[in-house]
């Protein structure tokens, strides 16, 4: 039974709360495998790939010979748009390229799984009854995540559905990532010291992904 602790929508300890076996306490005979292929596929999907440089044969410029070849005493130059002159072409340069990889359904579930249950064992999941904001507000979120963490560390929220004056409140603050529990991802688990899921979405990912 893995428990995490809970807080109240005001930030204050009030007990623990049993966390779901299916998500939290899976393993794999090779777990390191499963997160490291997962992760650099995420990563790799990450990538825009729209870096693009003009070539000497994309440049605008005239293609006639600057100097003759001989009979000046000096080097021998071609057109303006050599890459070795001011204003010409890149020698090999970047173009377009599509970085993604596929991410299998059933791994990618599994590595979220992994990572869950990595990041509970490690005591870093914890539970927040709700969140109430009237209007956007970044000082009362601050103050809200002050509380219930004084130290250092990047955190995860994570919560039901999209409530933009949660999303606004929260948004500014920089050492805080926000995600929807029915699009968890194993590499934003990992990349936080403290997973904080309201008790709603706790339930909505438990209906997610637990199939």
């Amino acid at each position: 039974m893995i428990e995490a602790i809970k807080f109240s929508a005001t930030g204050e300890k009030i007990g623990t709360i049993q966390l779901p076996d299916t998500l939290f306490a899976v393993s794999c005979n090779n777990p390191k495998a499963v997160l490291y292929e997962v992760i650099n596929m995420y990563r790799a999907n990450q990538r825009q790939g729209t870096a693009c440089k003009k070539s000497r044969g994309e440049v605008a410029g005239s293609t006639r010979k600057i100097l003759p070849q001989k009979g000046t005493g000096r080097a021998r130059m071609g057109n303006a748009r050599t890459p070795l002159r001011n204003n010409g072409g890149r020698a090999f340069p970047p173009k377009p390229k599509d970085w993604s990889m596929p991410i299998p359904f059933k791994k990618k579930r599994l590595a979220l799984k992994l990572a869950l249950s990595m990041k509970a064992q490690a005591e870093g999941v914890y539970v927040i009854e709700s969140i109430n904001f009237d209007q956007p507000s970044t000082k009362q979120a601050r103050e809200l995540i002050n509380k219930m963490f004084p130290e250092k560390g990047r955190k995860l929220l994570v919560i039901n559905d999209s409530n933009q004056n949660i999303v606004k409140s929260f948004t500014n603050l920089p050492d805080v990532n926000m995600d929807r529990a029915d699009r968890l991802f194993a590499y934003e688990v990992l990349n936080c010291k403290y997973l904080i899921l309201t008790a709603d979405a706790l339930k909505k990912a438990e209906e997610v992904f637990v199939r």
